[in-house]
């Protein structure tokens, strides 16, 4: 048999002898930690220094603060406005005053004389509730942990993916601003990160032609909505010293839920040793011509 031990049951009730006899029948029956109250007052006061009381059993006949009001200010209170309450009365028996308990918040309303079992079946059916609320409560929890932790991994995996990847990277605003960038972008340029976030794109990206230079948020963003990607551009990034570094680009443009541009990733190749073996490769070759004349 479940005892409940865990539990924590709060009994009130101004005659002594009913919170005896009601004490005595629940240890009886179950392990739950039971709390008790003389007045209204009281239960609210003990309310306030066991918050894990898990469920109230209240007289509604009592002197200065009846149990409708009692119930009431527990209700109001936001340690207490989510434990059940049992009303158990011999004297407010009619379907107003029932009514009324309900009104003011009551789980159950009972009726003295109520049997034994009854009441500890009652009872028994509240913690039962109560346990398999907690349960899915953990269940949840734990699901939300597991999510968490997989969210963090994953990204953990694309920030190492983003900061050891060899080319450079400047994800763009739709109007052409940095918002994120690589390590790879910051050595190539020269610049630091916190430099580069929110510096218009025009500003270290330069095309061959006048017209080609300032044509990235024109031209460029044109083609952007209509292809989604432009790959193998031949370019240059402006470093911070003026160096202009000889890149292949590519662009890809990121969509909204309404088909807007939200965002576009640039990702550039340093192309510098790539013209320097071209340039050799020639050189050494039109010594090789000179040579057979």
């Amino acid at each position: 048999m479940n005892r409940y031990a865990g539990f924590k049951l709060l009994i009130v009730d101004d005659h002594a002898h009913n919170l005896f006899t009601l004490r005595t029948l629940i240890k009886t029956h179950m392990d739950a930690t039971v709390l008790e109250a003389s007045s209204g007052q009281e239960a609210i006061d003990l309310t306030h220094q066991h918050p894990d009381i898990d469920l109230i059993i209240l007289d509604v006949q009592m002197p200065e603060m009846d149990g409708f009001q009692t119930a009431s200010m527990l209700k109001l209170r936001k340690r207490s406005r989510d434990i059940p309450i049992i009303f158990l009365t011999a004297a407010f028996k009619s379907e107003e005053f029932q009514q009324r308990g309900f009104a003011v918040g009551a789980a159950d309303y009972l009726l003295k004389p109520i049997e034994d079992n009854q009441l500890i079946n009652k009872i028994s059916t509240y913690f039962r509730l109560i346990e398999k609320e907690r349960e899915l409560n953990r269940s949840l929890e734990r699901k939300v942990e597991e999510r968490t932790l997989e969210l963090a991994e994953a990204r953990q995996y694309l920030e190492n993916i983003i900061t050891h990847m060899g080319e450079a990277l400047l994800v763009l605003a739709s109007d052409g601003t940095i918002k994120m960038t690589n390590p790879a972008a910051c050595r190539m340029l020269g610049y630091r990160r916190e430099d580069l976030l929110g510096m218009p794109i025009g500003d270290v990206f330069e095309e061959e032609g006048d017209e080609a230079a300032g044509a990235f948020m024109g031209t460029w963003l044109e083609a952007l909505i209509r292809t989604g990607a432009l790959s193998k551009i031949e370019a240059r990034l402006i470093a911070s010293d003026g160096r202009r570094v000889p890149i292949l680009f590519s662009r890809t443009a990121v969509k909204d839920g309404a088909g807007n541009i939200s965002d576009i990733i640039c990702i550039a190749k340093d192309m510098t040793g790539y013209v320097r073996v071209e340039q050799d490769a020639e050189t050494a070759k039109h010594r090789t011509a000179r040579k057979a004349l």
